[in-house]
């Protein structure tokens, strides 16, 4: 299998006051940040925030209007793209079709002037190391989406980059095959210790194999963080509600407490929320629950609300349960499938936090 070599420079990536406008259009907006050597870091956002511009400066397609791309301790920005020795997977592959696998790999190497001997032996290794070395004579439309993948990313890795940029790797495979090479992809990543940026619209994606993830907003990073505390922990109510599903319930803060702030919702109920901002009593405030932070009961409490079954739905292991509160505030509930029923649309329950859960609340706008 190909062997990247000891490294003795640090290859972390910075983007130090990163701008770029198309026309009168702002699409990134002063982006700092800084990937460290041998991480993977996601962005994630929604259309137009401006994460693919930031994948194509750094890859050297774009050149930023403003601000300085780093690659260890030397600036990039008068590098031209083919030689800032990043690879790149897009997310259509870019294989050449009327190349075999072996030739798609080895094109780089054959650019680069090496002799064919090692072009060969080079080839073959990394295409064993992405199991698919036999395949090597193949065209791409022999090819499995799955397999096409891999060897887009032998292409890349063939190289021996500095830097691992992926372009969306994910969206043409179906579900079954995208966790796989979620897993494969991390694998590589780890094995030659690359230091890797992945653009992503699937945000369960970015949640199991990135390192930190950068949540993109308007041009600019709204949180950046480990994932489990951009889930558990969203600074902005952005974040809470684009990152994972979530159900949004007014209300009024009452009181502070040990363990939170005490909330009282407009459908009358009475809970605990946790708050990374100051908040001060009376507020207007919009508590953001999971829908594993909820729960569905038959009997009325202080802490509950009556709502209406609308929808409930076997998904994987759980049991989902689309419900409606007074005002026709939609709520969704989780619940793990042993024990939980599905239940009759129409049905009259009563709503109230899970045992144990602490949804966050932020300011209403």
């Amino acid at each position: 299998m190909l062997q990247m070599p000891a490294r003795t420079v640090r290859h972390a990536l910075t983007l130090d006051g990163i701008s770029h406008s198309y026309g009168t259009g702002l699409a990134v907006d002063d982006v700092t940040l800084e990937v460290r050597d041998g991480e993977l870091m996601a962005l994630v956002g929604p259309s137009g925030c401006g994460k693919s511009t930031l994948l194509r400066i750094i890859a050297g397609f774009v050149h930023q209007t403003a601000g300085r791309v780093i690659i260890g301790n030397a600036a990039i920005d008068s590098v031209p793209a083919e030689r800032r020795e990043v690879g790149i997977v897009f997310q259509n592959y870019a294989l050449f079709p009327h190349m075999t696998v072996a030739n798609n790999v080895a094109y780089g190497l054959a650019v680069r002037r090496m002799s064919r001997e090692a072009r060969r032996q080079q080839t073959l290794d990394i295409l064993d190391t992405v199991q698919m070395k036999a395949f090597a004579a193949r065209y791409p439309r022999e090819l499995s989406g799955g397999q096409q993948q891999r060897v887009a990313l032998a292409r890349a890795l063939v190289l021996k980059p500095k830097l691992l940029l992926l372009d969306e790797p994910f969206a043409a495979l179906d579900k079954n095959l995208r966790l796989d090479m979620q897993i494969e992809i991390k694998r590589l990543q780890r094995q030659f210790g690359l230091t890797a940026i992945m653009v992503t619209h699937d945000q369960s994606e970015a949640m199991s194999i990135s390192d930190r993830i950068a949540v993109m907003n308007r041009g600019g990073i709204e949180q950046l963080d480990a994932p489990v505390a951009i889930y558990d922990r969203p600074a902005t109510l952005f974040v809470n509600s684009f990152v994972g599903s979530c159900s949004l319930l007014e209300g009024r803060l009452e009181a502070r407490t040990e363990t939170g702030y005490r909330v009282r919702l407009v459908q009358g109920a009475t809970v605990l929320a946790r708050s990374l901002q100051d908040l001060a009593n009376g507020d207007a405030v919009v508590v953001s629950a999971r829908p594993e932070q909820l729960a569905l009961f038959e009997q009325d409490g202080e802490d509950r609300f009556a709502v209406d079954v609308v929808l409930s739905l076997p998904m994987a292991g759980n049991v989902i349960h689309d419900v409606v509160a007074a005002g026709g505030t939609t709520i969704k509930v989780e619940a793990r499938r042993a024990g939980a029923a599905l239940q009759e649309p129409g049905s009259r329950l009563y709503c109230g936090l899970a045992p144990g859960a602490l949804p966050n609340v932020f300011p209403k706008a």
